[in-house]
């Protein structure tokens, strides 16, 4: 399907030649480039700051899709989109005031997006759609690459016909446990963007056009 766009997650990729596997990657097919930051307080993991991202984003020309798992977000929000994310994702749990940290986003310019953890409820959607450029659905819970996924398929709908209502343009990510199998389930419930970790890096380099693809159904 053309219009499924395949978002591999960085957190699988050879960390010791990271801007190379960007380039890999890219030249794979992927869509965007997903890239987990993770701070050790809002997930039990410490990834990469926007140090990393502003190193990394000469090595691609593909949107960056920066996921924020960390908390307080909003002191920064600005480092990260001068750093060269595209699409900056929050978590509401992040910050008192997720309507205004949305706006913060859009207003540097960026496309901003909402995560929402196996437990977070769709209803924190209410009254943001206007805002969101993105939503992405964790199939997994946040912190590490690897997890089985969870089979939100009745969340992946809701969130799909919110979308819908809604008339505008906005991805639904769905990101953990996604291999070749769930990647059909979560299509059909209505997700356009895939993010992929494992399913995309297995096999070493020589692999990663074939995962891409296989990812697409």
């Amino acid at each position: 399907m053309s219009d499924i766009k395949i978002a591999p997650s960085i957190l699988s990729a050879d960390f010791a030649n990271l801007g190379e596997e960007v380039r890999r990657i890219d030249e794979a097919g992927a869509d965007y480039i997903h890239v987990d930051v993770m701070d050790g307080h809002f997930v039990p993991n410490i990834t990469i700051g926007p140090d990393v991202v502003k190193a990394l984003r000469p090595h691609t020309k593909k949107t960056f899709d920066v996921h924020l798992m960390i908390s307080p977000v909003d002191p920064y929000i600005e480092s990260f989109a001068e750093a060269g994310a595209d699409i900056i994702t929050i978590h509401p749990e992040a910050g008192a005031h997720y309507h205004r940290t949305l706006q913060a986003i859009k207003a540097m310019g960026k496309k901003a997006g909402i995560s929402l953890n196996p437990g977070t409820p769709t209803s924190v959607l209410d009254h943001v759609m206007d805002l969101v450029d993105l939503v992405l659905v964790m199939t997994v819970n946040p912190g590490f690459g690897g997890q089985k996924f969870i089979p939100l398929l009745d969340k992946i709908k809701d969130v799909h016909a919110r979308i819908q209502a809604s008339g505008r343009d906005i991805d639904l990510e769905v990101d953990g446990g996604v291999n070749e199998d769930t990647a059909k389930q979560v299509i059909a419930a209505g997700a356009n963007v895939l993010v992929a970790g494992t399913a995309t890096f297995k096999g070493g380099p020589e692999h990663y056009a074939e995962n891409i693809k296989k990812l697409r159904g």
